[in-house]
């Protein structure tokens, strides 16, 4: 049978994409990819890039009262909310269209439309266009999910922030995942007056114990309001604003409730459950190794399958599904040992397991230490950063590592390369310190602080 495309790629985010562009160049498949919003995803668009140009900018406060510490005659001024959102929208405007020619360079052809799927082997663009298709790879992400309750719809998402046509001087974050603390304090270093409710124990659940206390600790000490426990009940419209009415009956009043408490697959109205394609109790899509549903013909990789919901992991997954399908290179992407960063202030960086879940796995020492770093120990902060290895007592490998502090998210890509590899604790010893560098605690912690 002769198909109109080899492949046609549903969603053009960064998984999308890449599995798009392998399958082109480098597999000779002729490829269509749609996409119903803007180019480059979650990630590029309304994730990732942006979020993290936030921080950036959300440091420089901090940078400049170090800077008057070390004799520099500087001031802060005001931040320009309209100058930088201009240049961050020029900023997404050229990735996208970078992401754009990617794929015409490869060979992809795009539409600019919603597709959705007719049967295993035909898809259908929202012009109503139909064609006729090999292989549908199904690469849509996620989306931000609100819950509704009374005023529900008073609350934008992590979609809308970039957006605001003015900085608020009040807001509530809700949630407790590295989202809502990432913003929580993206926007309390640009000046806005935060608080943070959250319904758990402690914010950054799934990460080691002791990293996200002493971030919690931090974002407290910075002036973030952190309240564990705490849900919204109900949001009213006022005068002065958004009124939330939290589930210990405290009332106060924000300009802008931004809600991150979750994010759901994008799979409605994709046609995926007529056809017999298995959906699991997430809404996510259920494939297997090689990123195959149920049918034999529709493949998912990335976000929508909630497997690990982080881009590069979308990357590799595509690429692996292009390298196996069209390149004739039998590719299971690696979802063992994969670092993460949460760009929090301070930042967290974590590979491998925490010590809680290390103690469960057996006989454990753990390494760490907790100190002032020099550059801000010379500024007068009282900021700490913590080092820390979850060791294996029998094997000596590390099977964990969790940095909190400055560049965090750096240093974590470095040191997972070690962990990857399966360094033991004295493959660490033996590698002399840079000095004098914060990183160098990881070469030169010798004795446990605690054993299981």
């Amino acid at each position: 049978m002769t198909f109109d495309y080899d492949l046609f790629v549903i969603g053009g985010g960064s998984g999308g994409v890449r599995a798009a562009r392998i399958a082109s160049a480098e597999g000779g498949a002729k490829v269509a990819l749609a996409e119903e919003s803007r180019m480059g995803g979650t990630c590029v668009i309304r994730g990732c890039v942006p979020k993290k140009l936030m921080v950036f900018a959300s440091e420089y406060p901090e940078m400049m009262a170090d800077a008057q510490a070390y004799g520099w005659d500087v001031q802060a001024g005001p931040l320009d909310w309209p100058k930088f959102r201009g240049k961050l929208e020029a900023e997404l405007d050229r990735l996208e269209a970078a992401y754009r020619n990617t794929l015409k360079n490869a060979g992809v052809t795009i539409f600019d439309h919603r597709a959705v799927v007719v049967d295993p082997h035909r898809v259908r663009l929202a012009d109503g266009q139909e064609f006729s298709v090999k292989h549908i790879l199904i690469a849509t992400g996620g989306r931000p999910f609100v819950p509704e309750f009374p005023g529900s719809d008073l609350a934008i998402t992590s979609n809308e922030i970039f957006h605001l046509q003015t900085l608020p001087k009040r807001a509530l974050i809700v949630g407790g995942g590295y989202i809502a603390s990432e913003f929580a304090c993206i926007l309390n270093g640009l000046g806005v007056e935060v608080k943070q409710y959250y319904r758990g124990a402690q914010i950054l659940r799934g990460f080691d114990d002791e990293a996200r206390g002493q971030v919690a600790n931090q974002m407290a000490a910075n002036g973030i309001s952190i309240h564990c426990g705490t849900a919204i009940e109900r949001l009213t419209k006022v005068a002065g604003g958004i009124c939330a009415i939290a589930t210990d009956g405290t009332e106060a009043e924000f300009d802008v409730v931004l809600y991150a408490t979750g994010r759901n697959p994008n799979v409605a109205g994709l046609g995926l459950e007529a056809l017999g394609v298995k959906i699991g109790r997430k809404g996510e899509i259920v494939v297997d190794e090689w990123s195959q549903t149920s049918v034999p013909s529709i493949y998912a990789v990335g976000d929508v399958t909630d497997r690990i919901n982080l881009t590069p992991v979308a990357i590799r997954e595509g690429h692996a599904f292009a390298d196996t399908v069209f390149r004739g290179v039998p590719t299971k992407a690696d979802h063992e040992l994969v670092a993460s960063a949460v760009f929090t202030q301070p930042e967290l960086g974590s590979i491998g397991l925490s010590e809680e879940a290390a103690r469960d796995a057996g006989p454990v020492e753990i390494y760490a230490t907790s100190f002032r770093p020099m550059r801000s120990l010379f500024a007068g902060r009282q900021d700490k950063v913590l080092m820390k290895l979850v060791v294996c007592a029998d094997t000596r490998r590390v099977l964990g590592c969790h940095i909190v502090g400055p560049n965090a998210g750096e240093m974590i890509q470095l040191a997972a390369i070690a962990v990857k590899m399966g360094a033991t604790k004295e493959d660490f010893d033996r590698t002399v310190a840079v000095h004098p560098t914060m990183s160098e605690e990881l070469v030169t912690m010798r004795k446990p602080v605690r054993t299981f």
